[in-house]
């Protein structure tokens, strides 16, 4: 089960070069531009779409032997959906550069299709299991927001092509935007996170009941905040209550992290591991400063440079985080088994921890702080030099830490 994740990882790792390739040839002036032009969807879809969740599909197809103990249901039908889901957004991503919404419209029929496939292989294989817990759960349920994305996304595709619901648009984004962000990836990433810190910090004994409270919690979020976008009028009351119940989520989640290092065997998981911990923590933070804001100046949640400001915080100082987080022990874990697993023991062969540089981990990653902090900063205060500044600073210690790990492969 090697050459299907990898796929997915490789995949995953060049649309991510390309990007932030992208965003130094303009030297970060592109985040300048309104979100909504052609050249943002094209940039958030290359990064939610052709990293972000090409990375966690090709993740999710190597785990699940770890969370399960089985293979997954197809190996085939992952190449299927590799192919459906690749040549879709190859498609939506030209159709949005060159405005095309033909090309958008069989772009995201193509994606969809690839998505489908994927959540059947998976959901087929959870279900045939029949091991139902926090971790299966989370998964059961970010594949099904996956799929309402995914179907809503086609929804606008096809009325971008044939203005059949007009009217509805922005709804359906807004519903497509929380369902995709907060039920895909914050989902998934919590419900693989309850398998995968205890392994990584040796950690034996710690309580999974604040799993359920976290997987309540975070599912309450996502349907109060598709719910509020649907419906009509909506306002700071629904946004506040998704705060909230976020921000209760994330501080259950911090203590069970807590619990698991309590009864840790291990001094440390790793510097990308240890990142990921500080980014739940900030993430926290930025939930309870916003309740604040929210019930002094409920308008300002409203204004289009918070709404930027939040979705530069969740998707790259939360989610991005912790994917690139994990990839620094999923990618040397799946290349050491490939090519040392039956090797174990022998002289000369390496250890897993002699694949990556840690050090080179944690300076990537403070790099790239640095950077999406200066940004944040500029926005707040609308000082045009920062945002700039701090945009090319990230990308480039994206790509200094995207090449870390792609020479494990190397190795």
């Amino acid at each position: 089960m090697f050459r299907l994740p990898l796929l997915f990882i490789a995949t995953g790792i060049v649309s991510f070069v390309l990007f932030h390739v992208g965003s130094l040839f303009t030297t970060g002036g592109w985040v300048l531009d309104h979100p909504r032009s052609p050249d943002g969807w094209f940039r958030v879809h290359l990064l939610v779409l052709d990293w972000a969740t090409m990375v966690a599909m090709g993740a999710v197809y190597q785990l699940i032997d770890v969370v399960l103990q089985r293979r997954i249901y197809s190996r085939m039908l992952g190449y299927v959906h590799y192919v459906f889901f690749m040549g879709g957004t190859v498609i939506l991503l030209a159709g949005f550069l060159q405005s095309r919404v033909e090309w958008i419209a069989v772009g995201a029929v193509a994606a969809v299709i690839g998505i489908l496939l994927f959540v059947w292989n998976v959901g087929r294989t959870l279900w045939e299991a029949k091991r139902w817990n926090p971790i299966t759960l989370s998964t059961a349920c970010a594949l099904l927001y996956l799929a309402l994305t995914g179907l809503l996304g086609l929804a606008m595709g096809l009325n971008f092509a044939f203005q059949f619901w007009v009217d509805l648009h922005e709804r359906l984004l807004a519903a497509h935007i929380w369902l995709g962000t907060l039920g895909w990836f914050g989902l998934l990433i919590t419900g693989f996170s309850y398998k995968m810190l205890p392994m990584f910090y040796l950690s034996h004994g710690a309580s999974d009941r604040p799993q359920y409270y976290i997987l309540g919690l975070w599912n309450a979020a996502v349907l109060l905040g598709v719910g509020a976008s649907l419906g009509p009028g909506g306002g700071s009351g629904p946004t506040l209550g998704v705060i909230l119940l976020l921000a209760a989520a994330l501080l259950i989640y911090d203590r069970l992290i807590r619990d698991i290092r309590k009864h840790s065997h291990k001094a440390s998981p790793g510097r990308g591991i240890v990142w990921t911990l500080w980014s739940t923590r900030a993430l926290l933070v930025f939930c309870i400063l916003s309740l604040c804001i929210g019930l002094v100046a409920p308008s300002l949640l409203r204004s289009l440079t918070w709404i930027v400001i939040a979705g530069w915080v969740y998707l790259w100082g939360w989610v991005a985080v912790m994917v690139l987080g994990y990839m620094s022990k999923i990618v040397p874990f799946l290349w050491w088994t490939h090519k040392y697993g039956d090797q174990a023991g022998r002289p000369g062969v390496p250890v897993m921890s002699d694949l990556i540089s840690e050090r080179s981990v944690d300076v990537g990653m403070w790099v790239m702080a640095v950077g999406l902090l200066t940004s944040l900063a500029g926005m707040g205060f609308m000082e045009l030099w920062a945002v700039v500044t701090g945009i090319a600073a990230l990308s480039a210690g994206a790509l200094f830490y995207i090449g870390v790990i792609a020479r494990v492969f190397t190795r």
